[in-house]
């Protein structure tokens, strides 16, 4: 004789339900062992003379943060690129800009500057000073001399923006040597003005001299005419004066070689030259 279907639903068995209730079985069973063990706990606790202690109440449940809504994914594409050498320091630090950077900065005043700048540096300037004296990014400075070199190699200016080690400066462009050698040639074979004649006079008798000195002595500021004779290599600055904090100035040995001599004891006498003092007091009553 066969028993009944166990899976038939005429006589209302299931499967889940005997699951369900074997497990709330075990659990009665488990805790109402977990009972007997506290109340054996407890009265031998009382037998020995232990104060029992009651359980202390759990704080409430702290609620779980709601979960925070997922970032839009942000594709590499979509980021703009550069290539590692055009990024500054300044850029690259977290987002900070170079002090006194207006957003607004002009370029062209930017170049503008940067042309002065380097137009009376007479040594290469690296580009970190030339970033802090302009008060701009690193970055933003190199693109700025690649736009001014630029624009001198497109209109074959007479100068060109050379890197020369780490620094940068103005050079006048091979292809106008010849031009800058001419002038400068014929300068040094030009004749000199009175006033260069008497000033290298003043110098080459009472050297070592300042300028403030020679000046007192002709009357008339000589700065403009000391630099030309510098420049002609005909007088030099050896010194300080102690006294004034002054400039001393010599003549050099090209000078004794234009006048043909080997020391400055073959220079002339001043005594034969010099005016009567009869004829200064006829020419200057009020002196």
């Amino acid at each position: 004789m066969t028993g009944p279907d166990p899976t038939g639903p005429d006589d209302g068995f299931s499967w889940d339900r005997v699951a369900a209730e074997l497990a709330a079985a075990e659990a009665a069973d488990e805790q109402a062992e977990a009972d007997d063990w506290d109340q054996a706990a407890t009265a031998l606790a009382a037998s020995l003379g232990i104060p029992v202690r009651e359980a202390p109440e759990l704080p409430p449940a702290v609620p779980e943060p709601a979960a925070a809504p997922p970032r839009p994914r942000v594709e590499l594409e979509d980021l703009p690129l550069r290539p590692l050498d055009e990024v500054s320091v300044e850029e690259a630090s977290v987002g900070e800009r170079a002090p006194d950077v207006p957003d607004d900065a002009d370029p062209h005043a930017l170049l503008g500057a940067l042309e002065a700048l380097l137009f009376v540096v007479d040594t290469p300037v690296d580009e970190g000073t030339l970033a802090a004296t302009l008060r701009c990014p690193v970055g933003t400075l190199r693109r700025a001399l690649a736009e001014l070199g630029g624009s001198y190699d497109a209109r074959d200016a007479g100068m060109v923006l050379r890197r020369v080690g780490e620094g940068w400066r103005l050079y006048t462009r091979e292809a106008h040597a010849g031009v800058v050698e001419r002038y400068l040639l014929e300068g040094q074979r030009s004749r000199l003005t009175q006033a260069a004649l008497e000033t290298l006079a003043v110098i080459a008798y009472r050297q070592p001299v300042t300028r403030a000195r020679v000046s007192a002595i002709r009357g008339v500021g000589v700065d403009a005419v000391v630099r030309t004779l510098v420049s002609r290599g005909l007088v030099y600055e050896c010194g300080t004066d102690p006294d004034s904090g002054g400039g001393l100035y010599a003549t050099t040995p090209l000078f004794l070689e234009r006048l043909g001599l080997t020391g400055l004891d073959e220079l002339p006498e001043l005594a034969p030259l010099l005016p009567e003092a009869q004829t200064v007091l006829d020419e200057h009553p009020g002196s």
